[in-house]
């Protein structure tokens, strides 16, 4: 496949519209994680159904995402990087038609769930590919680290977003305007070249269905984590040999991986067209980029797990006041992707990615110390500034390293391998967060109301049996309203407020020490980064 890097940017107006193309893509595909999370409820009642119906449908778009994330790289290999992007994108505009016309839960898994996930899993490889073959290697990090801004941003301005349409028009409206927005970016698209193989290797469906089945059992279990239990299974949750099936969803997935693997170095030995070459896997530099961004992710998604919940629960903000409060992370998240490249465009990337590594880390650990049942939603400001700054600096740097690792035909590849680790990281980051924070907020909510002398002993006996598989996340308003529903004494529901108030803190608390945890982890994994930027070496030789 002969190499266009940078054959789009010989003139800049035409380069900044490539740029702001996939950039556009980028924020579609991210939007769709987070939109609709403040929404859930009014979509259930418009379409028929349950909140469950609803998570179950945002559940089915991320286990199709993550099936399809590597083969889909391997089709844009195949037919073309840029054929790849725009039928995903017309796909993917397809599945947000139907959505927004969506009489019921059915209509609504196909388009948003099946052919939305569809679309992105052929977009998201094609977006990493294009950025190598239209922009020369020194450009890179700056286009890398804009496009992945543009995807950070989507997930913190989503809730945002989600609750103005819901609020003054109609969820509805959000799936409409991805129409609008996919239109857009297959007008623009133009400009974007791309060099289509000669050759047409035959597709290794064997891997597929073993990448496939074992990355989708592998994020179910993660994402049913928080029903099952990870380990000892909740009352009523499905269970094996005494353990929850979480393990063992984890244990097939990993183990179909493993097999995947060892069937791709068969093909290899053979001569045959693997679906993803194993030796990609065994080079530093990629293995160290992709490392990092299981854990830029995994962060990321736990941050905006966590945050939006304090925010919209502990504090009351409506979901307008919520977005309002995760802008200083956008800004910082902005300002670094973007501008590090460009004023220091030799810096050493592994500097980069270490400070910003600290930067999440120091972020995560202010916000732990500034939880406080008197403080106020400003006390966000300042962390979420530093760990925007943190992602930003990891987005500069991380896509340019992934990339430049291997030679630029693999580039697709690399875009399929990659997208699925930041899925699992996200996956991850989201039910770790929120396991952790359940089972934190359930121990010191019992604590609290067992320590408690104005609460009778038969209300203690009945909280233990009642919470053993996890508290709530309530705000005091939903609290209060429930024990006066069930005709609970003021002495009583006073005390229970006060529980359940500290409760939330400890829970929140213990989500940010386990992020805290995962950023200084990931210090250890950053001597993998190299310490030159690509432009110093020949593409495809990692730097040492």
């Amino acid at each position: 496949m002969a190499s266009t890097a940078g054959a789009a940017t010989g003139n800049p107006a035409k380069a900044r519209l490539v740029l702001m193309t996939l950039a556009a893509g980028q924020f579609l595909m991210a939007l769709d994680s987070s939109v609709m999370n403040v929404s859930i409820a009014t979509v259930a009642d418009d379409i028929g159904t349950t909140v469950t119906g609803i998570q179950g449908a945002i559940t089915a778009y991320t286990l199709v995402m993550a099936m399809l994330m590597i083969p889909g790289g391997k089709v844009g290999a195949l037919i073309g990087r840029k054929r790849a992007f725009l039928i995903g994108c017309v796909i993917y505009g397809c599945g947000s038609l139907v959505t927004s016309l969506s009489p019921n839960l059915t209509v609504l898994m196909i388009g948003w769930s099946f052919l939305e996930g569809v679309g992105a899993a052929l977009i998201l490889p094609a977006i990493v590919a294009l950025v190598a073959g239209n922009f020369p290697v020194e450009r890179r990090p700056a286009a890398y680290g804009l496009v992945a801004a543009a995807g950070a941003i989507a997930i913190a301005l989503g809730p945002l977003i989600g609750g103005i349409a819901t609020t003054y028009f109609s969820w509805r409206w959000v799936f409409a305007g991805e129409v609008l927005g996919v239109i857009g970016i297959l007008i623009l698209a133009r400009p974007i070249v791309d060099a289509v193989s000669e050759e047409r290797p035959r597709i290794d469906l064997l891997g597929v269905v073993l990448s496939a089945v074992g990355l989708g059992i592998f994020v179910y279990g993660v994402l049913r984590s928080d029903e099952w239990g990870w380990f000892r299974p909740k009352p009523g949750a499905p269970v094996w040999l005494g353990i929850s099936l979480t393990v063992w969803c984890i244990l097939a997935g990993l183990f179909l991986i493993w097999l995947f693997l060892r069937w791709e170095a068969r093909l290899v030995e053979r001569r045959r067209d693997p679906l993803v070459d194993p030796a990609m896997l065994q080079n530093r530099q990629l293995a160290g980029g992709l490392t990092m961004f299981f854990f830029q992710y995994l962060v990321m998604m736990g941050v905006f797990f966590v945050v939006p919940l304090y925010l919209s629960v502990a504090l009351g903000l409506s979901a307008l006041s919520t977005g309002a409060r995760l802008l200083p992370l956008s800004v910082t998240l902005l300002a670094a992707a973007t501008l590090i490249p460009r004023f220091l465009p030799h810096v050493s990337p592994r500097r980069v990615v270490r400070l910003g590594t600290l930067a999440m880390l120091v972020g995560a650990v202010v916000l732990m110390a500034a939880l406080d049942a008197d403080a106020g939603a400003e006390v966000v400001t300042v962390p979420l500034l530093l760990i925007g700054f943190g992602m930003g600096a990891l987005a500069s740097q991380l896509g340019a390293v992934t990339v430049s690792a291997v030679p630029q035909a693999q580039s697709a590849e690399v875009g399929g391998v990659q997208n699925a680790v930041t899925n699992l990281g996200s996956s991850i980051g989201t039910a770790l967060a929120g396991s952790i924070m359940i089972a934190t907020l359930t121990t010191s909510f019992l604590t609290g109301v067992e320590q408690n002398p104005a609460v009778p002993e038969s209300v203690k006996n009945q909280a233990v049996v009642q919470l053993s598989s996890g508290a709530p996340f309530l705000s005091d308003a939903q609290l209060e309203t429930a024990l006066a529903e069930a005709g609970v004494s003021q002495e009583l529901t006073r005390a229970t407020l006060e529980a359940n108030e500290e409760a939330r803190l400890d829970g929140l608390r213990a989500a940010l020490a386990v992020l805290t945890l995962a950023a200084l982890i990931a210090l250890f994994f950053t001597q993998r980064i190299p310490t030159v930027q690509p432009s110093s070496t020949e593409p495809g030789a990692p730097p040492a």
